[in-house]
């Protein structure tokens, strides 16, 4: 695995290497001593896979509250996806900034999500499949989120919007009352 380091600190972009021969490839996809030398202490406690079926379709920007805010490791397993992060973090010098990697079935490319940040991507072909490792269990009682489409975050979504959930639309606008997550 490679590592590679984005101007969002904690945010990493993790690269694969596959190792084949006459019989085809494997691929480590994760390996936690390799990830705990960038992220100390990481632990994958739930791995979930979800599908989008439509370009254009945008899913995001989630996060989860302490006590079980989490760290994401992001793959694309079918199709492509403009997949971004947006730091939250409460008191940090690039709160509100957001970066965004294409994440490919055919790109080696993974995202390393910290806590404190919101997930959140862009369908860029039909029939998309995208694997996540999670660090903490799901609790819905610490589910949160912002606008996708917030103009204080102001994301390049590289397409107009096709499909977005109701939940994703009612997502709240960051303004003066938003402090940032505790992480």
């Amino acid at each position: 695995m490679n590592f590679t380091a984005t101007p969002l600190a904690g945010l990493w972009v993790v690269e694969t290497v596959p190792r084949g021969d006459a019989r085809g490839r494997l691929t480590r996809l994760s390996c936690e001593r390799s990830l705990q030398t960038i992220h100390p202490g990481l632990h994958f406690r739930q791995v979930n896979l979800s599908y989008s079926a439509l370009l254009g379709t945008v899913r995001g920007m989630h996060f989860q509250r302490a006590p079980a805010a989490e760290v994401k490791l992001v793959r694309c397993l079918r199709g492509r996806v403009f997949d971004v992060a947006v730091d939250l973090r409460a008191g940090s010098a690039t709160f509100g900034h957001w970066h965004g990697v294409e994440l490919a079935a055919d790109n080696e490319r993974q995202l390393l999500i910290p806590e404190g940040f919101a997930h959140g991507f862009q369908t860029l072909t039909d029939d998309v499949e995208l694997l996540y490792q999670h660090s903490a269990d799901h609790d819905a009682s610490c589910e949160d989120g912002v606008r996708h489409d917030d103009p204080a975050l102001a994301i390049a979504w590289p397409l107009p919007v096709t499909v977005l959930s109701d939940r994703d639309r009612s997502h709240r606008l960051i303004d003066a009352q938003f402090q940032g997550v505790q992480t």
